[in-house]
């Protein structure tokens, strides 16, 4: 809950509206775990409480661990499917990639997640459960909204996430510690820029129009040149808030010099960094990952047409940690059923 949703329950409980403050403090200051720790309150008070209310938070169900640090936790999710989150440790950085949704209703054909469905919206309190359960959770520097599901098609939950995370009452973050990716979706794009002050990632991952339409369905609802028109009028991003754009390569499909000077002309005058990531293969779809010659040569025409570019280093491959993976392989493993294209 946020800190007015916290005083509305202690007003229907009968109590002062401070005590709302001292919860708050509790659970997110301190990373209570059980109402009784609600030492601020009387035993009276927790009683009340304890009856309408639990803290909600639960432990991963499963982890992985990569031989590089990466750690892969599955989490219980919603309409039966599980959900994951991702901690990614880089020297005296350690990221969390987060999810919003069980499934995704984006339908991006790249994607294992999307390939397994949607089953349901994330509440406020399994987003915020990730960050608080995942291992070295107080060690986190940084959050991307990254993880299974489309934030923007969940933004109401993932707004009041993002006030706890950065309220002074909650857990006090700045806002440019976190990232929100995103397909696209413009309805909620707008809201996204204006109601809040996060870094923004868009998916590209292919310039052209009906070449990107055919993986990423959202390109027919949302053309990118209007959500690129909705980020340039959105904000300056000349001060502290970073717009980037992530992009998977395939071998032979959009790695070639032709798309890159597309990409360039399309992003021409936003402030932004473009991250080439190389594609994690996965059983049931045929994209193969592109060349290292040729990423590196499609980011080099990047950055000599004037936008910054860099390839981003794979983490967690020996785990499985594309978004879906861990999941399906534990529902297969459920079901005696292996197959983890589920």
């Amino acid at each position: 809950m946020t800190l007015a949703e916290l005083r509305e329950l202690a007003k229907e409980l009968g109590m002062p509206a401070f005590k709302a403050g001292q919860i708050a403090a509790r659970i997110f200051g301190k990373r209570a775990t059980e109402i009784d720790s609600l030492t601020e309150l009387s035993k009276a008070e927790r009683a009340r409480l304890a009856e309408v209310a639990v803290i909600g938070r639960h432990k991963p169900i499963a982890e992985a661990v990569s031989a590089d640090g990466t750690v892969k936790c599955l989490f219980r999710g919603v309409g039966g499917r599980d959900i994951e989150s991702v901690v990614i440790p880089d020297r005296d950085r350690a990221t969390l990639c987060v999810s919003s949704q069980a499934g995704c209703r984006m339908n991006c054909k790249f994607c294992m997640t999307g390939r397994g469905g949607f089953q349901g919206n994330l509440s406020t309190a399994a987003i915020i459960n990730q960050v608080l359960s995942v291992p070295r959770s107080e060690e986190l520097t940084n959050i991307v909204f990254m993880g299974m599901g489309e934030p923007l098609d969940n933004f109401d939950a993932v707004k009041s996430a993002i006030e706890i995370l950065t309220s002074p009452w909650g857990l006090g973050w700045s806002p440019r510690r976190i990232t929100v990716s995103t397909v696209g979706k413009g309805d909620t794009l707008s809201r996204l820029l204006g109601e809040t002050k996060v870094h923004v990632a868009l998916s590209v991952h292919n310039p052209f129009g009906s070449a990107r339409a055919a993986i990423m369905p959202v390109e027919k609802a949302w053309p990118l040149p209007d959500i690129l028109k909705k980020i340039r009028t959105g904000d300056d991003w000349s001060g502290q808030r970073r717009f980037s754009v992530e992009y998977i390569m395939w071998r032979g499909v959009n790695d070639d010099l032709r798309h890159a000077d597309a990409l360039a002309r399309m992003l021409a005058g936003i402030p932004c960094r473009v991250n080439l990531i190389r594609f994690h293969a996965f059983p049931g779809y045929e994209g193969q990952p592109a060349t290292k010659a040729d990423m590196e040569a499609f980011r080099d025409r990047l950055n000599d047409r004037g936008i910054t570019a860099t390839i981003r280093a794979s983490r967690g491959e020996d785990i499985d940690a594309a978004c879906g993976m861990l999941a399906g392989k534990k529902k297969g493993a459920d079901t005696n059923d292996g197959d983890s294209s589920r």
